[in-house]
């Protein structure tokens, strides 16, 4: 007897749910006013041709739709002042999603919490913030500085203990004080400056992916002032990442995934933050990039945590849930997960919807409840204070937070593929191609509603 194949609801493909897009795929968010006292959602678009009934149903519908806001704003300023926050409790409230409304005012310190960047104990916020932005100073300090600076600090140092008054108006040593591993031609692998001339392709590369970030935000791209400094902090927080990172260095599109945690940062009603908002990006890309940095890691492209072995989840996961479409795809059309789950993996979606959607997947992706507790404490201490490694944890440990927050990811994943199986369904291997290679816009809360689903149905 042949075994059924599983079919997927009607409900999950109706034509409800498409919702075509008025901008551009990179259109920018409005600049996030304070949040009103209460939110409630935009009303959707009117529609002039709906009949009485469909109004008066689309009435209630928005009605409904901003009670839940007013409810879900509630629950998480609740969750949030409290001394001493349950974590589980407010993964549980933000995993059901963040009103627009209130997003910029709540997502900073949210996301913050849900990495790990900022203890449970309100009380520890402060100290935590204050250290943590002392030491990225540092790193700043040690690691972004020109060689010639470096030894002219070393020089100032010590003629400062010799001469105070000569030290200060010292600027240049003399030939005959120039070490051998402190001069420019020197190729000893200590020498600052051998190290400098290295690190000089990567900098270029990364000055160039920067540049190329989101390209029709004014916020990353552009002449502007505000735009080149936001682009240098981006750089640098790069930069410092793959000097700590030997092993995983840097690696083309991490700009994409590191740009919403700048963007909710820099954009913090609280000007406190916001003026620091380089520095807690950097500690929260560390944080984000614990579950995913094996996808970026070459060396572990076929081992059971590298990327490859993530898209056969991804496969497993479809069949799963729908083998019809599973066996159209992969079997009938031979589209290999690969030519487009690898970016929609790698870079977290980034490139696939406009940027808003993207900060709102982000919330669900990093609220799931099911997620790691430890997410970012797993961190703590092991963050060392030299140059070698700055993510060095336990492989269960890091096993464990990176299967959690994949299979968050791919459930995702697989529920846009089921969003436009009909046209799936319907093509070869060109046009399913080229439409997953370009995704089409879609109701968002629509998408995670199929992704959650999917969640208690593998439960």
């Amino acid at each position: 007897m042949m075994k059924k194949k599983k079919q997927v609801p009607e409900w999950m493909n109706s034509s409800l749910w498409s919702s075509p897009s008025d901008h551009h795929r990179f259109s920018p968010p409005s600049p996030p006013p304070p949040p009103p006292p209460v939110s409630v959602r935009e009303d959707p678009p009117t529609n002039h041709n709906a009949s009485p009934s469909s109004s008066s149903v689309d009435s209630s519908a928005s009605a409904s739709s901003a009670a839940d806001d007013i409810s879900s704003q509630t629950q998480l300023l609740t969750e949030l002042s409290r001394k001493m926050i349950d974590m589980r409790e407010l993964r549980r409230v933000a995993s059901q999603g963040i009103p627009r409304a209130a997003a910029p005012a709540l997502r900073p310190t949210l996301w913050k919490l849900l990495l790990g960047y900022l203890p449970s104990d309100r009380a520890l916020w402060s100290s935590e913030l204050t250290k943590k932005r002392s030491q990225y100073r540092h790193f700043k300090d040690d690691l972004l500085m020109n060689p010639s600076e470096i030894t002219r600090r070393i020089y100032n140092s010590a003629a400062h203990d010799i001469d105070d008054a000569k030290s200060e108006t010292r600027i240049l040593l003399s030939r005959s004080q120039i070490t051998h591993e402190d001069h420019p031609l020197s190729l000893g692998k200590t020498s600052i400056w051998n190290q400098f001339f290295q690190d000089t392709e990567l900098i270029e590369q990364i000055d160039r992916d920067v540049k190329r970030t989101h390209p029709d935000i004014h916020f990353f791209s552009g002449d502007s002032q505000l735009a080149k400094s936001n682009q240098d902090a981006l750089k640098s927080i790069l930069i410092i990442f793959a000097k700590l990172n030997p092993g995983i260095r840097y690696v083309q599109g991490m700009n994409e995934v590191l740009a919403p945690l700048f963007y909710v940062f820099k954009n913090d009603p609280d000007e406190e933050n916001a003026a620091f908002a380089e520095a807690d990006t950097f500690f929260c890309f560390v944080e984000l990039l614990s579950g995913f940095q094996d996808n970026f890691c070459q060396q572990l492209d076929n081992s059971i945590v590298g990327i490859r072995s993530t898209i056969t989840r991804l496969s497993q996961l479809l069949k799963e849930h729908d083998e019809e479409l599973w066996r159209h795809l992969e079997v009938t059309t031979e589209v290999n997960p690969q030519f487009y789950a690898f970016r929609w993996i790698t870079l977290l979606l980034t490139q696939e919807f406009n940027f808003s959607d993207i900060l709102h997947i982000w919330d669900v992706i990093l609220s799931d409840p099911e997620g790691p507790q430890f997410i970012g404490s797993f961190l703590k201490g092991k963050m060392i204070r030299t140059r070698s490694k700055l993510l060095r944890c336990v492989s269960l440990e890091r096993t464990r937070v990176c299967y959690s927050l994949q299979e968050t990811l791919l459930r995702i994943c697989c529920a846009m593929l089921i969003l436009v199986r009909r046209r799936l369904l319907a093509g070869d291997f060109t046009s399913n191609l080229k439409l997953l290679q370009s995704y089409p816009s879609t109701n968002i809360s629509h998408l995670l509603h199929v992704a959650n689903k999917l969640r208690v149905q593998s439960g």
